[in-house]
Formats: C-alpha cells, structure tokens, sequence
C-alpha cells in the first residue's frame, strides 16, 4: 500500500479547484504544530477554512477557502497552491524523467504529474511570481524559473528518490542540498576525474589486449565507478575514517583492486598469467577475480584512510552482510570517539543481483537493529541494465533495481554513468547523508556493460538493439575529456600525457611479468599446511571464578524485579555448583563468564538467543514492571570484558554471514551464532559452504565463528530435530573446522573456552542439546570445570574392560538411552563410549580406549539418525581403520526425512533402535 508521500497527485478535470488531501493534509499538520512554520498563502488557506468550520482531513474547495480569505487575492491562494502542489509532484515524480540513462535512444516524454496544466496552471502564468515556500533558498520565483530550477535539481543526469521517507528532517536535508545551484567542479577536480577515467579503461583496455579470451568480468562501460569510489574514499579520508570496507561481487573488480586499493599491477598480471609454483601453494585458492586485497587510498591532498576489499565467492550479494559484520567488528573494537564513522561499509552490487538476491532485503533489515547496525552503508549499483541475458522486464516486478530499498527508507540516487561529474556530486551527497543520519543510502549507477557478462560472451544474441547502440558509443572518458577540450579546460596533448602515462606504467609491470611460468615438477597434494592451533592449554577454572560467575545470576540492580518464573532457575543454578550437579545453561554461563574474565569478549546472536529457544539460557533478564533490561554476565567488574548477547531478526543468511565476518575483524573474541533449531542452518547454506568450511582454503581467512545447532531425535517432526551432522561432516577436510557432539555440560563448557583462549581457532560447529538441557541425569560435577580438559573421547568407566563383550560407540543424546536401557535391563557386558568430537576424528583417543577391551569385542556404531544420516558414513572408514572387522550400524533406516511426524511413531522406533543396540 502506498504511503501518503508515495501517491502522485491527480490530475484535475477542467474547472476542478480541489486539491489532493494527502498534499494538504501534510501541510494543515504543520500548520496546527506552528503556524510560522508554513508559507503566508498557507497560513491564510488554513484561516479561512477553520472560519468556515470546513476543516477536515480532505482539506476544503480551494476556491472557497479563498472566498472567505479576507482580503487575500482569491485567484493567489488557488494558485499558490497549486504551485505548492506542482513543486512537491516534482520532489515525488521528478526521477522518473531524469536523463540518467546513457543508452536513451531520445529524452523521457515527460510525466503529467510534471506539467502545470495538471496542477490548473496555464501558460499565463509563467511569467508570474509566486510563493515557493523557501525551495532552493528562495522566497518566491516565477512559475518560468522554478520550472527551470525543479528539473535541474530532479531531472537532469541525477534523479531521487526520497519523498518515501518518513522523518521531515531528513526530507528537508535533502532538499537543502538539491534544490537550488550545484557547486561546480573546479579545474583540479575535473582533471582528476579525467585521470581516474583513464585509469580505469586503460587497465580493461591493456587487460583487453594482452589477455585475449580470458574472463576479467570488466569495468568497461561502467568506468565512472571508480570515479564514485574515488569520491567516497576522499571523503572518508577527510573525516578522518579510519578504513573503508568494500564487499563486491566480481563486475569490476579487478579494476577497484587496481586503481582503488593500490594492489600491484605485477600481482594482477602473475594472476592472468597462473605464475603460481604449485608445489609451494597454500589451500585451494580462487580465480582471481574473487580474491580480496588491502591497501591505502591516498587522496589528491595528502590524506590517506586504509581500504580492503573482500574476497567473495560467485554467489554474488552474500558478500554483503560478511563486509557488514567485519564493519561492526572494526567499529566494537575500535578504541576511539569515532564510534561508526571509524569504519566505512561500501557495498558494490550489481542490478538484478540487488533486486533478485533475498540476502540483500535481509541485510538491508539489520541496518538499523541493535546488534547489527554499523552507521549506515553506501551501497552502490552498477547498473548495467541487463542481468547475465535477462533483461529488466524478466528480472524484477519492480520499477527500479533499487526499489527494495524504499523498504529501510534509504534514499536513492539514480545517476547517469556517462556524467562523472554528477557521479562525482552523488558520492558526496551519499557520504554526507550517513554521516548525518547514520543510515544505509543507495547510488544507482546507471551505466551500461561494453561486452557480455564475461568476456567470452556475445551479448548481441539476445539484446541485438541494446549492443548495437553500445558498439556505436564513446567511451565515458572519451565524452568527458572532449567536454573538457570543448570548454578549454585542458588540451589534446594532456589528454594523452596522462593516458600514455598510466599505459607505460602498465607496460613495465607487464614486461617484469611476461614469461612467468610454473616451475618444473610434478605437482604435489595442494592443501593447507598442518597447523592447526596448539591446546590453548589449561581451560580449568578455579572454584572461586565459578563461584564469582555464577553469583552474577542473582545479582540485579535496586529496584529491579526479576520475572517469577525466571528467578527459581537463577537461584538453582547457585545450588547446582554448590551441590556440584551442574546443568547444561549454568555451564554455557561458566564458560562465558570466565571467558570474559579472561579478557576474551564474547558476542552471541541468533534468534531468541538471549532467552534461549527451550527458556534455558536468560542471558539478558527483563524487568517485569519497568521492561528495563540486565544482563547479569556484564557486572563481572570493570577488568572483565564485554559480554553482548542479540536476538537476530527472523533469518539465518544474512545473520551468520554477518557473523562471520564479525569474527574475522575480533580474532581475539568467542563471536557465537545459535540456530533456533539446528536445521534453521539449511537457511544460511550458502554462507557454510563458501565461507565457514572453505574460507581459508581459498582466500587464507581464518574465522573461529562458533555455530550452536540444536539437534536431536525427539518427536517433533521431520523439521526441528536435525541439526543435519551428516552436511557439516561431509565438509571437513584439511583441518578446516571441529564438528563436535557433546554428551556432557563439563564438556560444552570446556569446549566453549578452549574456542575463545585458542590462539588461531578455527570454526567451531556444536550440536548442542534440547531434551538434555534439562535430563536429570546430564550434569557435571564440579571437578569437571576445577580440572581437566575437553575430552574427545568419553569411556565408560562403569564397565570392566576385561569382562566387556560388547562396545557401543555413539554420540550425542542417543547415549542416555541407551544407558537408561542397560541400567533397567542389567546387562553389564556392554561397555557405551562416547565420541565427543566428530572431526578432528580422534582417532588416537579412540584407539586408546579401544585397546583396554578384548581382543575381537564386538564393536557397533549406534546413532538414532537415519542409516544415510548422522554421522555413520563419515566414521564408518575412521573407525575401520582402528579395528580388524568391520562395525556394524545400529540406526533408523534410511530416510529421505530426518525423522518422522508421529511422537508416537518416533517413541516405538526409538525403543526398537535401543532394543536391537543389545539384541
């Protein structure tokens, strides 16, 4: 439905004086707040119509009000007000005509809401002077001039939107800096506008030539890019911002790798040229225009702010929320008032990726949520108008790429590519606007791609017209330097001293470069070298730090009352370290707790995550009168660090993407994202495969990113019981992450400190427990927090080894039915060990215990998944290797669903999967 600011008004039959009630109805609302605050014309409308006892919502016939005016001109009113009207129809309409397309085959036609006569204006009127209520600065104009200065600032090369904004203030700022004569570029900024045009087509020009066939993803056409990132980082660096952050999918990118972060020419071309020795080479890597790099802007005065941009993969916008989540990592760490302007996101996106990728609606949505808010983004399109084939009409509903924006009340700026002076004064305008309001702002630059969307592709099959009028068009360099020459900014000669410049600058870097090939050799296993951190040494904690952590659960500010039924769980939780039971939540805030008295800050998000899904954890309690917030963790004392637990919004891409990052920029931090159930996590699949599980293979990150899935078969259906171990197993290789399944809370806890002390982690993933969390039977004592150590392998120190004929290996829940079974049935020759860690498999811990049972005990594997799920298929060759017959499975049958929807079914089949375990 369209808000009152988005409603284009009518336009009026012959001899109509009515007037929309949205335009008046805005107005009549100023006016009853401060009658000063409107134009005089106004002031009367609005006393004539309260003397007629007329005023209501839809406003009164113009040209009654104006009757009972007392004085005022009656034709003067009516006008005025129409003027009023037209003025505000162009600040709604006015980009809808704006000449910001550069492939136009002829100017727009117009739109009625933009013409006088549908504001009952006629000719005659033009040379009228009439109030404008302060547009551009000014008191009054004539209806000619303000025509001519609404189409400037609404309909030339740049065109707005952001009437669909709520706040006044920000409507207001933005009119303020529009409306009315635009600075212009002096020499010196022309000139290095020029230079940064050529730079950035000489690199695709030499890239072109020199690399004939090979895939770059290219700038050409879009070139004024680089002039927009020029502006913002200029910008930034005058503010004196720290860093800029920029996340960007391949369009381009080598360029901004090149001409904006400085990475060596030499470097780029080593890429083109696979000079890569082979035998020496670290991970997988990626294909060069998915790597990142870091450098430093330098601006024409001297300045400099460092800039980095992220590596990504080919699943285009998932980038976004990584950078984002670096941006407010930088930001919390930062020691300084800067605050979010100490880092600077910039998002690089291209049309149909922003309008089709869902990740961008749920990235936009955190903009201004507590936990994910980084002072606002300046996302930027490069509008090529096309997709990889589809055009517009194929890829989106919408009118606009951009329109997904409206939904955080972003304002918009469609510009014309081929006008980088216009660029230029976006750029500005965009950086200005966050740094006023600390909110996301979008540039659409709208521009056009020279070839396919890779190199090797003819475009010209499916958008004949489209590449036809390409072919036949200067380049935006070639246009703007004649501008110049034609105004006598600059000469001929200085044209191509610069260009010639920049080439034998890529020319040198070329010839050191040329020849570069792969040593001799057989190539050997490519991998990442085995050096996965060393024990973070002792995760043991003394009684007195327990103690001192744990009092924190009933410790709440004057006055404060806690919730009734959240008290009870609080006080039991003294008790249970007192009474040395100590439960699954009471642990997590041990681990926590300690950690931060440690040093090690610690973040925890995902939905609900502050309360926990199962009414567990109450990270942060609630007043029951006031609704004021406490979190007890945080009044450890000022030596302690910052514990900042968040309810994420309702979406798992976005959030653990945004996660991720965020534990790229605070290595020295426990950064936790919790899955409401562990399936939830199918939700940010992407985000597992590209980033969690491959990231350092590929691009050399190293994230220690924890992910809490919730899992476990207890009769709630195919969906909320799998936390889908079997996908997170398939992808560990080369010591890429640990995968663990913890039976115990003594466990958790130490597994959760030996994440945050870890001095190089890697990504942890945690299936964690929701019947167990409160089994009276899964607790720990306290000597398992006072001393020892996460323990992979868990033995089962009720049996006698020697009297063992049977060993049932688990892990997870299905290990206290398993025990339950044994205790009511009495069969003491079965001896249940329990893996707690999945991968790394512990193999030498399990071969340990292994050896304290007979020779040829009979060995099974039990898990309560389906037989083609769990973590069977994955141990089954580990365990093989340990023993000199094969195991056999003991689980569900193979399923294409996790589990069934009946809990009367689930219970039948969990009773005969425990029965066969000892049959």
């Amino acid at each position: 439905m369209l808000s009152p600011s988005d409603r284009a008004p009518s336009v009026p039959h012959p001899g109509e004086f009515g007037i929309n009630e949205w335009f008046v109805d805005e107005f009549r609302e100023r006016y009853l707040r401060d009658p000063d605050s409107v134009d005089p014309v106004w002031r009367e409308y609005f006393r004539a119509s309260a003397a007629t006892s007329e005023v209501t919502k839809g406003g009164v016939p113009l040209e009654h009000a104006a009757a009972t005016a007392g004085g005022a001109d009656a034709e003067l009113v009516v006008k005025a007000v129409r003027v009023a009207a037209l003025i505000h129809s162009y600040r709604v309409r006015g980009h809808l005509v704006a000449a910001t397309n550069p492939l136009a085959a002829e100017p727009s036609s117009g739109h009625p809401d933009l013409e006088p006569s549908g504001h009952g204006l006629v000719a005659a009127d033009a040379a009228r002077e009439f109030p404008v209520n302060g547009f551009a600065g000014c008191g009054s104009m004539t209806l000619a001039e303000l025509q001519g200065a609404l189409r400037d600032a609404y309909c030339g090369t740049t065109g707005i939107e952001y009437m669909h904004i709520q706040s006044p203030q920000e409507r207001l700022w933005i009119q303020q800096h529009v409306e009315g004569p635009q600075p212009r570029h002096g020499r010196a900024e022309q000139l290095r506008i020029l230079h940064r045009l050529g730079a950035a087509e000489a690199f695709e020009t030499f890239l072109h030539t020199k690399y004939v066939g090979q895939k770059r993803y290219s700038l050409e056409g879009g070139e004024s890019a680089i002039v927009l990132l020029d502006a913002l980082l200029a910008c930034a660096a005058r503010l004196g911002t720290r860093e800029v952050v920029i996340g960007m999918a391949h369009r381009g990118r080598l360029n901004v790798l090149a001409n904006i972060v400085g990475k060596p020419y030499a470097q780029i071309f080593d890429e083109f040229e696979d000079a890569v020795d082979i035998r020496s080479a670290q991970g997988s890597g990626d294909v060069k225009y998915h790597l990142g790099a870091a450098g430093t802007f330098h601006t024409a005065d001297g300045r400099a702010v460092a800039v980095s941009v992220m590596a990504n993969p080919s699943h285009l916008e998932i980038v976004g929320p990584v950078a984002q989540g670096v941006v407010r990592g930088r930001q919390d760490a930062a020691d300084d008032s800067h605050g979010p302007l100490s880092v600077l996101p910039v998002v690089v996106h291209g049309d149909a990726a922003f309008a089709g990728q869902g990740v961008v609606a749920e990235t936009l949505n955190m903009s201004q949520l507590p936990g994910y808010r980084t002072g606002g983004t300046v996302h930027v399109i490069i509008n090529n108008q096309l997709g990889f084939t589809t055009a517009a009409a194929g890829g989106r509903s919408s009118t606009y790429a951009t329109d997904v924006a409206r939904t955080v009340e972003a304002p918009i700026l469609h510009v014309n590519g081929d006008d980088p002076e216009a660029v230029d004064r976006v750029a500005q305008l965009a950086f200005r606007y966050r740094g006023a309001f600390g909110k996301d702002v979008v540039i659409d630059l709208v521009c056009y791609r020279r070839h396919g969307h890779s190199e090797v592709d003819d475009p010209s099959i499916t958008q004949p017209a489209m590449y036809d009028r390409i072919a036949a068009r200067s380049s935006v360099r070639q246009l703007y330097a004649q501008s110049l020459l034609g105004a006598g900014v600059i000469g001929e000669q200085e044209v191509e001293r610069a260009r010639q410049d920049y080439r034998d600058r890529l020319d040198q870097a070329f010839a050191e470069t040329a020849g570069a090939s792969s040593p001799d050799g057989a190539p050997e296993p490519v991998r990442v070298a085995g050096d996965r951190a060393a024990s973070p040494g002792a995760t043991a904690v003394g009684e007195a730090t327990l103690q001192r952590v744990v009092a924190t659960q009933i410790t709440v500010p004057a006055g404060f009352t806690t919730h009734p039924r959240v008290l009870p769980q609080l006080q039991r939780r003294i008790a249970m370290l007192d009474g040395g039971q100590v439960d699954w939540a009471t642990a997590e805030a041990l681990a926590i707790g300690s950690l931060i008295l440690d040093g090690v800050p610690v973040r925890l998000a995902g939905q609900d995550s502050r309360r926990g899904t199962f009414g567990q954890r109450h990270a942060v309690l609630t007043d029951r009168r006031t609704g004021q917030e406490h979190t007890p963790l945080n009044t450890l004392g000022p030596g302690a660090a910052r514990f900042t637990p968040y309810d994420s919004q309702l979406s798992e891409l976005a959030v653990l993407a945004f996660e991720y990052g965020y534990s790229l920029a605070r290595p020295e931090g426990l950064v936790l994202w919790e899955a409401q159930f562990g399936d939830f996590a199918n939700g940010a699949q992407m985000v597992v495969d590209e980033y969690v599980s491959s990231s350092e293979q590929k691009w050399g990150q190293r994230s220690g990113v924890t992910l809490l899935l919730p899992h476990g078969l207890e009769g709630q259906g195919p969906d909320h019981s799998s936390g889908r171990l079997e996908r997170f197993l398939q992808l560990c290789a080369d010591d890429n992450m640990t995968v663990a399944n913890p039976s115990l809370p003594g466990n958790y806890f130490h597994l959760l400190r030996g994440q945050g002390l870890a001095d190089r982690p890697r990504p942890l993933v945690v299936f964690t427990p929701k019947s167990m969390l409160r089994l009276k039977t899964a607790v720990s004592g306290l000597a398992e927090f006072t001393g020892g150590s996460f323990r992979p392998v868990l033995p089962d120190s009720t049996q006698d080894p020697r009297r063992t004929e049977r060993v049932l290996l688990c892990s997870g829940k299905v290990f206290y039915d398993l025990d339950a079974h044994r205790r009511a049935s009495g069969q003491p020759g079965t001896a249940i060990v329990t893996l707690e860690r999945l991968y790394p498999f512990p193999s030498d811990e399990l071969a340990a215990e292994l050896s304290r049972y007979p020779s040829g005990v009979e060995v099974r594997w039990i898990q309560e998944e389906p037989a083609n799920q769990g973590a069977w298929t994955f141990v089954d060759p580990r365990i093989a290797d340990l023993l000199p017959t094969p195991v056999e499975c003991v689980s569900r049958p193979a399923a294409s669903a996790p589990a069934v929807g009946s809990a009367r079914r689930h219970t039948a089949e969990q009773q005969d999967l425990v029965r066969r375990a000892f049959a």
